[in-house]
């Protein structure tokens, strides 16, 4: 334990609309945090100029994305060093996401920190975007987390495996069975479209301030209205699986606001309304609520279904962690809180600033696989014009539970790579005498 205590490693975060990075001492004390929205503001700022492009990639720009990452990275990875009070000397290794995401966005970052590894001859680990998620709940349980997020963490000390994930963002629905570091089962995943996408694109439909996310906006307009005024159908009922779609409901949602012909954004600044416009305005608002409403009854509803699975395959799970972006929404911690204790479970979520993409989570994974020895030596100084980075932008967690695969259509089959879990139990065999 006191080795590693004296780890210190660095993170680095581009998968997707955030330039991150952070300093995690191994005993879970965070050093330091950095996250730059830039990337995001130059997404929003072009939503509108360049819809038509935008639309292209499904909401997101890789090369624009890439230019805006590139900007960012060395201030991002610099401020995080310089609140840390050290230089690249003093760390231990560099952890960097390389997958899932963009493939351009997730590049910037894998060359950034193997520009670093190979000039300070520093072992480097490649993170898994989503197993971070999950496990960033682990590093807000220690004791020796910093004060601040030793008073926010909504969750006991000691978060041991196995546990059950709910990972929800803008890109992903997951929900995972963590076995053991590195070994996951998938109960379900987004055959569509995530919830974080369907809160954005309705707060775009409701004219609403996206220059944070679609998921905070929706969530404040959602505080008034009356979720009973308008009627949307939960997705999925039909089908006996842990599974995830909104596709559907953001179609019904778009539908409602169209048919009263109003931009709430037009009046979201004001707080006395014509008669009728405050009608419909309070109609629209209706909709909003509805919409959360049902969103997040499905997820209540696929993760009961999940724990009731998972009970039966690993009997010692107590918790049910929640993180990713949309677990920052307070109404879907409330919900799922109950969801949980109705199954003699806890809610796991770590503090807000550690739902969104960020830093810590991947220092934090990096620390807890460069403690059982898995990482990579450090590459050479300077790699060739032509080197072909280890990048995986569809890179699944863990295998499917056989009775969690579903038939819908809609559900992406295609693999670049074979699941984080399949390559590491490949690796342990390999190992064994």
């Amino acid at each position: 334990m006191s080795a590693k205590d004296d780890l210190i490693i660095l993170g680095i975060e581009t998968s997707c609309d955030d330039t991150a990075a952070a300093v995690v001492r191994g005993n879970g004390e965070i050093l330091s945090q950095v996250v730059s929205s830039q990337v995001k503001i130059a997404f929003i700022s072009l939503y509108y100029v360049k819809a038509d492009l935008l639309a292209k990639y499904g909401g997101v720009a890789p090369k624009m994305a890439e230019e805006a990452h590139s900007l960012a990275i060395d201030p991002v990875v610099q401020e995080a060093l310089h609140k840390a009070n050290l230089t690249e000397r003093d760390l231990s290794a560099v952890a960097v996401t390389i997958g899932p995401g963009l493939s351009l966005c997730l590049r910037v970052g894998v060359q950034k920190a193997r520009k670093i590894a190979g000039q300070f001859n520093l072992p480097i680990v490649g993170v898994h975007h989503m197993e971070a998620h999950a496990l960033v709940a682990r590093q807000c349980c220690l004791p020796a987390s910093n004060v601040f997020l030793f008073m926010s963490r909504l969750i006991e000390q000691d978060l041991r495996f196995p546990f059950l994930a709910l990972l929800i963002s803008g890109g992903h629905n997951l929900l995972v069975l963590a076995h053991n570091l590195g070994q996951y089962t998938q109960l379900g995943t987004t055959i569509d479209d995530a919830i974080g996408e369907a809160f954005d694109k309705t707060a775009k439909w409701l004219g609403l301030d996206m220059r944070r996310s679609g998921g905070p906006a929706v969530e404040k307009l959602a505080l008034e209205g009356d979720a009973e005024s308008v009627k949307f159908s939960t997705p999925m009922k039909q089908h006996k699986d842990c599974n995830f779609s909104y596709a559907g409901l953001k179609t019904q949602v778009r539908l409602a606001i169209e048919s009263k012909n109003i931009n709430v954004g037009k009046y979201s600044n004001i707080t006395v309304f014509p008669v009728p416009i405050f009608v419909l305005l309070m109609t629209t608002l209706g909709a909003k609520w509805a919409f959360q409403r049902v969103a997040v009854l499905h997820l209540e509803e696929r993760c009961e279904r999940a724990i009731e699975w998972a009970l039966k395959i690993e009997p010692s799970i107590k918790h049910l962690v929640v993180s990713g972006g949309v677990a920052s929404n307070k109404y879907v911690r409330a919900r799922l809180d109950r969801a949980v204790k109705n199954n003699s479970l806890q809610l796991v979520c770590p503090p807000p600033s550690l739902c969104t993409d960020n830093g810590v989570m991947v220092a934090w994974t990096g620390i807890e696989h460069f403690c059982v020895g898995r990482f990579d030596p450090p590459p050479p100084a300077d790699d060739p014009e032509d080197f072909m980075y280890d990048l995986r932008p569809r890179w699944p967690l863990g295998e499917e539970f056989a009775e969690g695969r579903s038939e819908a259509r809609s559900l992406r089959k295609a693999r670049m790579h074979p699941s984080l879990t399949s390559i590491i139990q490949a690796s342990m065999q390999q190992q064994s005498p």
